[in-house]
């Protein structure tokens, strides 16, 4: 009859089924193997696997399925067995992908964006069925990043093979290609002659003592909009001064990868239609040479962005032809800045050549006397100024509060005093003095203890860019003050708005929401902190092999991870240690000060892998 299979049939469906029972196991023990270390890896671009909500490659044949991307840690018995023992590589084009910054996933998806505003360079990341699950390769050649301080003025090229920038600002000295590795010497578009001079040239304009733009300890913490390859910001840090460093992937799109490849705190973002993920009062100064923002548009929006963003008596540095108008059109811009910020009750500190400095009020005072129905007018009341996740900007200037109307100023201390003194905001939580010396005492015990555990793998200038996943108050950041390194301190979105504190230590750090890809190149933090991490991301029902996968995407290789959490979120982990080629390097018990009964510590180290394109390169 037809359809029904004979005995030969049957023979010949069990041999095949033998020989693809080979092949898979062949398949599993040349790509699964843990020992490969440096060994050739085959890109796996045509796999496709459903693991948690991630798929590679973004395929559409979905049928519009709604699948489910949460974790348990804690595995049903029988379970274990849907771990894979391998991900697949992505496809050599994607060694560079920002999730959230995919203009490829733009077009393919046509959100209809107002290119006008920037809002295609704003976040827009890829929805579950779209999220890619493979580990992203490094470029062919890469090698371990130079250390530093001697990062701040040389990276290998193989590394961000990129040299457009080097040839398109040659007459600005930002960059040049110098054999195997690229050269910063310090320039930009207008300091030509070095980011040091220039910053010394502000600080003598706003008459600082020594020419020392951090006039003792009361400049910190810099917002540099428009950054270039940030040396404005590698050259603040010597005057104790640091700078989060601001740019778009946009044209010049590998900006913000050489900066982090220096080792200098850098962040993807871009004044558009959204506010920056920073709350108010965070920056004592904000800085814009030559940064091609239109400053005017939407009744000043941007401005009021600056604004709201700048501490009681903060200032603003611009340097463009505008501040000279030597023709008729930079002349108009700077009769209608001058007009708007005069609104805003900026007032000029210091003017030369083709620099100005505004100065923001110290209180409320001069919006009060402002004539009814003045522009830009004050946000509303019920307006929260540090909201900032996903929150719109609006055309309005942020008053202060009665406090700080009456204080006159921030009220913070001057650095390096201020890293450990109770700042005036801890208020706002409800937080006293005594939890605030005990927090900061609480990390620096359980940081002593982290470098303890990592003495074997790790000298004096091993890591560089630290990224503390879940900051709190920033103690973690605090407890490495005597270090060299600077930590970018990561606040989540659903809970305490405590990234205000942060930076009121003279710390810096952004907003995140981990259920999403963080905003930065791949390959650019040397060591992550993971406090309760996965612990958050499962009560929202969010993937833990996607956070894996994200943090492998922004970890250097040969970096390391420290999770501090329960004892289920470590087994799970170590599950897919071989699959992202991470290796243990210890574990321990978190301690008597631990958040919870069990806690556990569990240091992790990224090989150094490479495909067998990689390898041929680099032969």
């Amino acid at each position: 009859m037809r359809g029904r299979s004979d005995g030969g049939q049957k023979k010949r469906l069990i041999a095949s089924l033998c020989v693809l029972a080979i092949f898979l196991c062949f398949l599993y023990v040349y790509y699964g193997s843990s020992n490969h270390g440096a060994a050739a890896l085959e890109y796996g671009s045509r796999s496709l696997r459903k693991l948690g909500s991630s798929y590679l490659g973004g395929d559409d044949d979905t049928d519009g399925k709604q699948y489910d991307s949460s974790t348990k840690f804690g595995l049903d018995e029988g379970e274990e067995d849907i771990v894979p023992k391998t991900f697949p590589v992505c496809d050599d084009r994607h060694s560079e992908l920002i999730p959230c910054l995919d203009r490829h996933l733009i077009y393919q998806m046509r959100l209809k964006l107002d290119l006008s505003v920037m809002e295609h360079y704003e976040r827009h990341c890829p929805p579950p069925e779209r999220r890619y699950n493979c580990l992203i390769p490094p470029p062919p050649g890469y090698k371990i990043p130079i250390k530093w301080p001697q990062s701040r003025d040389e990276v290998w090229k193989a590394n961000i093979p990129h040299t457009h920038l080097a040839h398109e600002k040659s007459d600005q000295n930002w960059m040049v290609v110098k054999g195997e590795k690229i050269v910063f010497p310090g320039g930009g578009t207008h300091f030509h002659y070095g980011a040091d001079k220039y910053i010394a040239l502000i600080a003598n304009m706003l008459n600082f003592s020594h020419n020392n733009l951090n006039n003792e300890g009361r400049i910190r913490t810099v917002l540099d909009v428009g950054c270039g390859v940030a040396s404005f910001g590698a050259y603040l840090l010597s005057s104790d001064i640091i700078a989060m460093s601001l740019a778009p992937n946009d044209v010049h799109q590998n900006q913000i990868q050489f900066a982090l490849e220096r080792g200098i705190p850098a962040y993807l973002g871009v004044l558009g239609t959204k506010r920056l993920p920073y709350p108010s009062r965070s920056f004592e100064l904000a800085h814009c040479s030559r940064c091609r923002i239109d400053w005017l548009q939407r009744d000043g929006i941007l401005l009021l962005e600056l604004d709201r963003l700048l501490r009681p008596g903060g200032y603003f540095a611009y340097s463009s032809p505008e501040a000279y108008a030597q023709d008729e059109e930079d002349l108009r811009i700077w009769r209608e800045m001058s007009a708007l910020v005069e609104r805003m009750c900026w007032r000029i500190a210091a003017k030369r050549n083709q620099t100005v400095i505004w100065q923001k009020p110290l209180t409320n005072d001069c919006y009060m006397e402002r004539e009814p129905g003045t522009k830009p007018p004050l946000c509303r009341s019920d307006d929260d100024p540090d909201a900032v996740w996903g929150v719109a900007m609006e055309a309005c200037i942020t008053p202060y509060s009665d406090h700080h109307q009456k204080a006159m100023g921030s009220g913070l201390a001057p650095w390096p005093a201020r890293l450990t003194s109770p700042p005036p905001r801890l208020a706002d939580f409800g937080y006293s003095s005594e939890i605030f010396e005990k927090d900061t005492e609480t990390w620096r015990l359980r940081v002593g203890s982290y470098w303890d555990l990592l003495s074997p793998k790790i000298e004096a200038d091993t890591v560089r860019n630290l990224m503390d996943m879940k900051a709190n108050l920033g103690s973690f950041a605090a407890a490495l003050k005597s270090k060299n390194v600077w930590v970018m301190n990561v606040v989540p979105e659903d809970g305490p708005n405590t990234l205000k504190v942060i930076y009121d230590r003279g710390l810096i750090g952004t907003t995140h929401n981990w259920c999403e890809a963080f905003s930065t190149y791949p390959r650019t933090y040397d060591l992550l902190h993971a406090w309760t991490v996965f612990s958050d991301i499962e009560k929202r029902g969010c993937s833990g092999e996607d956070l894996l996968l994200e943090m492998d995407r922004i970890l250097r290789p040969s970096g390391f991870v420290i999770i501090r959490d329960r004892q289920p979120v470590i087994d799970f982990i170590k599950k897919y240690l071989s699959a992202l080629h991470w290796e243990a390097v210890a574990t321990a018990d978190a301690g008597a000060d631990s958040d919870n009964e069990g806690d556990v510590v569990f240091i992790v180290q990224k090989k150094l892998w490479l495909t067998s394109e990689s390898l041929r390169n680099s032969e």
